[in-house]
């Protein structure tokens, strides 16, 4: 998708400001209500130590909405991909709540005990497309929960995962979904360039379609094919940290 200009968007929107209110009030009332995905949200792969140590915090998609199991979901995915490039043991955790923006699941973490992570994944950002939250703030809420894993829970490593290309979820009309697209896009570049100053967080990279027969009923959520992707190319872009700080240590 083209880059846009941040003040031709500001414009855009408020030419278009009727239309989008009107169609996002009549997507909320359409779009089915699914929930979050049933199963357990912690285990162990393998045996022995070890163990690499991982956390998974988010929004729905973390929590798994859109598919019946968490082993159908991210953590699901994500957990046994990365079990089998690493080929050590694997403790994970998942903690994610539908409908939350980046600072929602801060405080959610804040809020719980957690158990200790040497990584931490967090799937946060079409909420705060939703919501409109300010790229400055938005940029600044991700530094506050990543410095807080990294300082106060002794995370290793945080990975912010992509937002999705929201313009392609089949349940929003246009000019809605160009609009909220546009929005994920720049916040996403955002936070790309932002990580790429620091060693300690990074921006994964995924590359997945979202064509109707891999969203879930709603055409809002990721399917089953979606997550089994994402967690494929996450778990990749973990290994690599993995064994490049392994490296570096010898």
């Amino acid at each position: 998708m083209s880059k846009v200009d941040p003040a031709k968007s500001l414009a855009l929107k408020l030419v278009l400001a009727p239309v989008l209110v009107a169609q996002a009030v009549a997507t909320r009332k359409r779009a089915p209500s699914l929930p979050e995905a049933e199963g357990p949200r912690e285990g162990r792969l393998g045996r022995g130590d070890p163990a690499l140590r991982l956390l998974i915090a988010g929004d729905s998609s973390a929590a798994g909405v859109g598919v019946a199991r968490q082993d159908q979901a991210l953590a699901g995915h994500l957990s046994r991909a990365l079990h089998r490039a690493l080929a050590q043991p694997l403790q994970w955790s998942l903690r994610a709540r539908s409908g939350f923006t980046t600072q929602q699941v801060f405080a959610l973490l804040r809020e719980q005990p957690l158990p200790a992570a040497d990584v931490a994944v967090v799937v946060t950002g079409v909420n705060d497309v939703i919501d409109q939250i300010p790229l400055r703030r938005a940029l600044a809420q991700r530094a506050a929960l990543a410095d807080w894993l990294l300082g106060e829970r002794g995370v290793s490593h945080v990975v912010f995962a992509p937002l999705p290309p929201v313009e392609r979820f089949p349940l929003l009309p246009s000019p809605l979904r160009n609009v909220m697209g546009a929005d994920a896009h720049r916040l996403d570049d955002a936070v790309a360039r932002w990580t790429a100053t620091r060693s300690d967080v990074s921006h994964a990279v995924i590359e997945v379609e979202l064509g109707p027969d891999a969203m879930a009923i709603d055409g809002f959520h990721p399917g089953e094919p979606v997550y089994r992707a994402c967690g494929e190319a996450l778990a990749a872009h973990i290994s690599k940290l993995t064994l490049r700080v392994a490296e570096e240590r010898r």
